[in-house]
């Protein structure tokens, strides 16, 4: 399995991307409409309210799942019982942003979105008729104006050496949404399983976008695109001295979206989250 590089200004752009999702669960996306300065800018900014105090004063609300989670309250991914090495920032259309970061995360939250509905009109032009029949909706129509869509601003610190044991930056884990888009982080790590259970290095070109498979997407196609499981291990060597960041923007149908005849997306959504320990 390779990951492919698309040239999203190709005249076979749409078909080779998706393409790509079906046999890998991911696709790689260069020349696309996002602002790598946009991007760059967003890491040096939120590095530095990571590395601040007043990230304390945004604590993360169980209701409405926005702000600021500590590693004391990082996620065990599905299936394992350490928690990540990781802190991050949840941001909704209607979430708490810290007053001097929030013109330009929701300038690139709406971005963000404008590229996605296009990328899911090409998963769903590109499907086969009798997976496309499957879809309740239009896919641009399950995340369109969705208050469910989440922008995670993630914080890997340094290594210590003090890590729990079989701690890494991510466990290994699917997505829970439709689709999810990532630029590429700042530092390495990102990793997907293969096929034959290897693990595959993930591109880290700055400036490329990264796009995976969710599990509702999973889901509403009757398993025909694949959710893929990834994960972010941890560096070795000078690298382990570095931060990295990472900016996942993770397509949230409406809650009343039927995905199949077994889940509405917040029927799918809630039974994650507690399986996550975070509702």
């Amino acid at each position: 399995m390779e990951l492919q590089t698309v040239d999203f200004k190709a005249d076979d752009a749409a078909e080779l991307f998706v393409e790509s999702l079906r046999n890998t669960g991911f696709g790689v996306l260069k020349n696309h409409p996002i602002p790598k300065e946009l991007v760059e800018s967003i890491y040096e900014n939120w590095q530095a309210f990571f590395n601040s105090e007043e990230k304390r004063d945004f604590p993360f609300s169980k209701e409405n799942q926005d702000g600021y989670f500590g590693p004391e309250t990082s996620e065990i991914a599905k299936g394992h019982k350490v928690k990540d090495i990781k802190e991050y920032y949840h941001v909704y259309p209607k979430g708490r942003v810290p007053a001097q970061l929030e013109e330009q995360i929701r300038e690139y939250y709406r971005l963000a979105n404008q590229l996605a509905a296009q990328l899911l009109t090409w998963v769903q032009e590109n499907a086969p008729k009798e997976v496309s029949e499957k879809f309740s909706i239009d896919l641009k129509d399950m995340i369109k104006n969705s208050e469910q869509t989440l922008l995670r601003i993630l914080h890997y610190p340094p290594m210590t050496g003090d890590e729990e044991p079989g701690a890494i930056r991510a466990a290994a884990h699917g997505d829970i949404n439709l689709l999810t888009i990532l630029p590429a982080a700042n530092e390495p790590g990102l990793q997907v399983l293969n096929k034959d259970e290897s693990w595959l290095d993930v591109p880290c070109d700055f400036g490329n976008l990264i796009i995976n498979i969710g599990d509702m997407l999973q889901e509403t196609s009757g398993g025909y695109f694949p959710s893929t499981i990834h994960r972010v291990i941890n560096p070795t060597g000078k690298a382990s001295t570095k931060s990295r960041i990472s900016l996942p923007l993770f397509l949230h149908p409406h809650p009343e979206v039927v995905l199949s005849e077994r889940y509405t997306a917040d029927e799918y959504l809630n039974e994650r989250l507690r399986e996550l320990g975070v509702k």
